[in-house]
């Protein structure tokens, strides 16, 4: 029995939102979907004509239509944003405006509206660069780029306007990896395997840089588990929830070993100081949340789906590349 009957997920065509949206729809929930389809108006079309599916093409900025399709929703899953620093970088206001500025009518429309939970999909990188071997979730944000800034300050601005009857929830998850309808191909893990199967070459910039990786399907099954968990036991609370801290030439090695001993492994310098290691201890001691996936298993998913030609001109085709599009639609 669903607490929750109607859910909101806002970039539910995106990538996490496309493998969720059906689960949640499978679940017994009705699920709404506000999202500009920016990278393709089928993504959800395996569920196209679900009697409980509502797609709604539109701006998350537009308070208008916040205030028109928040009545009935019980529960909110926010995952839309502009998503990665390249992408943010190539217009820092826009950015913003949809990231940061337009959350807070995001909130109080919900709020408003009469919304029991809301879960907000924070991220790992907030922590920038620590020297600690597990960076837990008491540890102080030190966020390196302003998409990992407005991230953090989404986070306070959740966290305050908590009350009786709004329940909050949110998560930094690890750099996700893994096949999706709406694949992304500009993630460490998928970038290594589309590079292995259609070069037969993988270039590691830097190598020893430390990434925390999660599968796509453990990212939904914590969406799916966060309407059924009690108010008492996710209230106002943050959980990193990665899986596997693997460094970026370990990544490239086990794509080859999946692949194929014949792909070539190429190492270049890098400039990316980036390099972390999350502790998802909390998540698993009070929740009982842990990962079932692999980054083996997401490399074997999307090497199948490379097979079935699931995703053609994996290569050249903007459609995976989130700065690519940013820059071909010029989005205001």
């Amino acid at each position: 029995m669903n607490t929750f009957k109607k859910v909101l997920v806002t970039g539910g065509a995106g990538y996490v939102g496309a493998v969720l949206v059906p689960q949640l729809l499978k679940a017994g929930y009705e699920v709404k979907v506000l999202d500009l389809y920016l990278y393709g108006k089928d993504v959800l079309a395996q569920v196209k004509n679900h009697p409980h599916l509502e797609e709604i093409e539109g701006d998350i900025r537009d308070r208008h239509l916040l205030s028109k399709i928040m009545p009935g929703c019980d529960a909110v899953i926010h995952l839309a944003c502009i998503s990665n620093d390249p992408s943010f970088e190539l217009d820092p206001t826009l950015g913003r405006s949809i990231n940061y500025d337009a959350f807070f009518d995001l909130v109080d429309v919900s709020k408003d509206a009469g919304v029991k939970r809301f879960i907000c999909a924070s991220s790992s990188s907030v922590y920038g660069i620590k020297e600690t071997e597990n960076v837990t979730e008491d540890l102080p944000l030190m966020p390196l780029t302003d998409y990992s800034r407005y991230k953090a300050l989404c986070e306070e601005v959740l966290l305050s306007k908590g009350e009786p009857g709004f329940t909050t929830l949110i998560v930094r998850p690890a750099s996700i990896c893994g096949y999706s309808p709406r694949q992304r191909l500009d993630l460490i893990v998928n970038i290594f395997t589309n590079q292995a199967i259609n070069n037969g070459k993988i270039t590691v910039f830097g190598g020893l840089n430390k990434r925390p990786s999660l599968h796509i399907q453990d990212m939904v099954d914590f969406y799916l588990k966060s309407l059924e968990w009690p108010d008492e036991a996710i209230d106002g609370k943050i959980f990193n929830l990665g899986h596997e801290n693997y460094t970026v030439k370990e990544i490239a090695d086990m794509t080859r070993k999946v692949v194929g001993d014949s792909v070539e492994i190429v190492t270049t310098p890098t400039n990316d100081p980036r390099s972390y290691h999350i502790s998802s201890e909390k998540i698993k001691q009070e929740l009982g949340f842990v990962p079932a996936h692999t980054v083996e298993d997401a490399i074997e998913d999307l090497v199948t789906a490379f097979k079935a030609d699931k995703l053609p001109d994996s290569l050249t085709d903007s459609r995976y590349y989130n700065v690519k599009v940013m820059k071909e639609i010029n989005f205001q």
